[in-house]
C-alpha cells in the first residue's frame, strides 16, 4: 500500500468526510476532467485567431470549417503550453503522442469528428497538491493531460424557431486534465479546481476565465459505504464555475444515496446540473452513449520530441505557487495561511513582495491580506486596478513600522489614497498626520484625563483591564496622533498597574 493510499483510507474514516444517510454513512468518490483552454493567439491547428468576443463567425478558418481539401497543421506554442502545464503538475511527459479522430456527429463540429488524444497522450501521470484548508492538505493524482479541439457553439436563444451555430470556438486548443478518483467531498473538488486554476494562471498556460468558458469541468461522482468497493458512477457535463462544481457533487451524491437507500441501483449515465433547480438531470445513458469509433488522425504524424525540449521550457518555468509559499514561510516568516492566501494569484503575490521590499514583512502581509485585499473585494477590484499601488502601500507600512504613524491613522492615510492618491508620505507633512512621541504633550493629555475622571481611576486600579478606556481617551484627544505603546506605558505608571 502507498502513502497516498493509506491517506485515503484515512480521509474515509473522517465523520467529515462522510455524508449521513437514512441508514447509515456514506463516501463520495470523485474524479474530475477539467478542460483548459490554452492561451494562445492562435488555434490548434489552424492560424485564425482565438480572441473572446468577437461577432459570431468572424474567426473561423477553411480548416475550422472543415472545408473540403483543407488539412490540419499543429500549432507548435500549443505543444510548449502542454508541456509547461505537465511539468507544472509535477507529470510524466511523453516524448512521443498521436493524435486520433473521436467520431461524433453535433450541429457545431464541422468535420463529423474531434481531433483528440486518446491511446497516447502529451502527458501522463502527475500530482496535485492541495490545500484544503489551513490545516488539511491532500494529493489528488493526475491520470493524463491531452490536447484536443474544441467545438463550435450552438445558439437557441437567437429565434424561437431556429439555432444557431458560431464556429469562433471550433479548433481552439484545450487541455484536458483528468484526474484519479481521489477527491472526497465537495470541499475538496473546489480547492483541487481552484489550486489547479493558479497553477495554470503562474505558468500562462490558461487564463482561467470560468465565465468565458476557458475553464469547465466533467464531473464523476459515485458513492459507497465507507471500505465497500467503487459505486456506478455518473458524469455531470460541463460544470463552468467553482462553486458550481461544488454545488454538483453534493446534488449528485444525495440523488444516488437516496436511489440506493430505497434499494434501486444506479445507471451509468451522463447527466447535466441545473444550478437554478439544484438538480441534476439525465442527458444521456450509457447504453445510449456515441460509439467514438477512435482512430490514428491521418493527416497528422506522430508528435515526438527530445529533452532539450523538454528542460528547455522547464528552464523558463516560473516560481510555482507551492514553491513560492513555502519561501514566503521560510524568508518572511509567514504563517501558512497567510503565505497561502498572499501566492493564491501571482499577481497578489507580486504585489506583497514589492510592499514587503525593505519593509516589515508581517506587517506588509497584514495590510495587503485585510485591508487592501477586503477593500478590492468590497468594490469588485483587482489587483490591476487597485488605486493602491505597491509602492504607495509599502510608504504606509514604512511609516508605521518607524512609529511616524499610528496604525489608526494609517487606515485614515490608506483611505486618503484609496480615494485621492498621491504619496504617503507627503500627504502626511502636508495634512499634519505624525503621530506624537514628544513625551510631555503625551503627559499632558494622560494628566488631563486621569483629573477628570477620578471614579475611573478607582476602578482601574481595582480592574486593570479597564486600562484600554484610558488608552481611548487619550487617542480620541490627541486626534489619534498620541503613540498607543507610550499612552499605555505612561498610563500604567501613573496609576500604578
Amino acid at each position: 500500500m502507498t502513502l497516498h493510499d493509506t491517506s485515503l483510507d484515512i480521509r474515509a474514516m473522517d465523520p467529515k468526510k462522510l455524508i449521513a444517510g437514512a441508514t447509515g454513512n456514506w463516501e463520495i468518490i470523485c474524479g474530475l476532467e477539467v478542460h483548459a483552454q490554452v492561451t494562445s493567439k492562435s488555434k490548434l491547428f489552424s492560424g485564425a485567431s482565438t480572441a473572446f468576443g468577437a461577432e459570431p463567425n468572424s474567426h473561423v478558418s477553411l480548416v475550422d470549417a472543415a472545408m473540403p481539401g483543407m488539412l490540419p497543421v499543429i500549432n507548435g506554442e500549443c505543444v510548449a503550453q502542454a508541456v509547461r502545464t505537465g511539468l507544472g503538475l509535477n507529470a510524466q511527459i511523453n516524448h512521443r503522442s498521436t493524435f486520433d479522430r473521436k467520431n461524433y456527429f453535433y450541429p457545431d463540429l464541422p468535420q463529423g469528428y474531434q481531433i483528440s488524444q486518446f491511446k497516447s497522450p502529451i502527458v501522463g501521470e502527475g500530482e496535485v497538491i492541495v490545500d484544503v484548508t489551513a490545516a488539511e492538505q491532500i494529493i489528488v493524482r493526475i491520470e493524463r493531460l491531452h490536447l484536443e479541439q474544441d467545438a463550435g457553439k450552438s445558439l437557441h436563444d437567437q429565434s424561437p424557431n431556429l439555432s444557431f451555430v458560431d464556429l469562433n470556438r471550433s479548433g481552439v486548443a484545450l487541455m484536458e486534465i483528468v484526474s484519479k478518483p481521489d477527491i472526497r467531498s465537495a470541499e475538496e473538488a473546489r480547492a483541487y479546481v481552484t489550486k489547479l486554476r493558479t497553477i495554470m494562471r503562474y505558468l500562462g498556460t490558461c487564463d482561467g476565465n470560468m465565465e468565458e468558458g476557458s475553464l469547465r469541468a466533467d464531473v464523476n461522482v459515485s458513492v459507497r459505504r465507507p471500505g465497500e468497493p467503487l459505486g456506478t458512477r455518473c458524469e455531470i457535463k460541463n460544470v463552468n464555475s467553482i462553486r458550481f462544481i461544488g454545488q454538483a457533487i453534493e446534488v449528485e451524491a444525495r440523488r444516488q444515496i437516496e436511489i440506493l437507500e430505497d434499494g434501486g441501483k444506479i445507471d451509468q449515465e451522463t447527466r447535466l446540473f441545473d444550478p437554478g433547480r439544484g438538480e441534476t438531470r439525465a442527458m444521456r445513458s450509457k447504453e445510449e452513449a456515441h460509439d467514438y469509433r477512435y482512430f490514428p488522425d491521418p493527416d497528422l504524424l506522430p508528435l515526438e520530441f527530445d529533452d532539450a525540449f523538454v528542460e528547455g521550457l522547464r528552464a523558463g518555468l516560473p516560481e510555482l505557487p507551492d514553491m513560492k509559499k513555502a519561501r514566503f514561510m521560510r524568508d518572511y516568516g509567514l504563517a501558512s495561511y497567510d503565505a497561502g492566501v498572499l501566492v493564491a494569484e501571482r499577481e497578489s503575490a507580486d504585489y506583497f513582495e514589492a510592499v514587503a521590499d525593505g519593509h516589515d514583512a508581517k506587517t506588509a502581509a497584514n495590510w495587503v491580506i485585510n485591508e487592501l485585499f477586503g477593500r478590492l473585494n468590497k468594490e469588485g477590484k483587482t489587483i490591476a486596478t487597485s488605486p493602491v499601488k505597491a509602492e504607495q502601500l509599502g510608504a504606509i507600512v514604512e511609516m508605521i513600522s518607524s512609529s511616524e504613524i499610528s496604525g489608526k491613522i494609517a487606515k485614515d492615510l490608506f483611505e486618503i489614497v484609496w480615494t485621492e492618491g498621491g504619496d504617503p508620505r507627503q500627504i502626511v507633512a502636508d495634512r499634519g498626520m505624525t503621530q506624537v512621541t514628544d513625551s510631555g504633550a503625551i503627559e499632558a493629555a494622560v494628566n488631563a484625563i486621569i483629573e477628570a475622571n477620578p471614579d475611573k481611576v478607582a476602578q482601574a486600579i481595582a480592574k486593570p483591564t479597564m486600562l484600554g478606556w484610558f488608552v481611548g481617551q487619550v487617542m480620541k484627544q490627541t486626534g489619534g496622533k498620541a503613540n498607543p505603546q507610550a499612552v499605555n506605558d505612561l498610563l500604567k505608571a501613573k496609576l500604578g498597574i
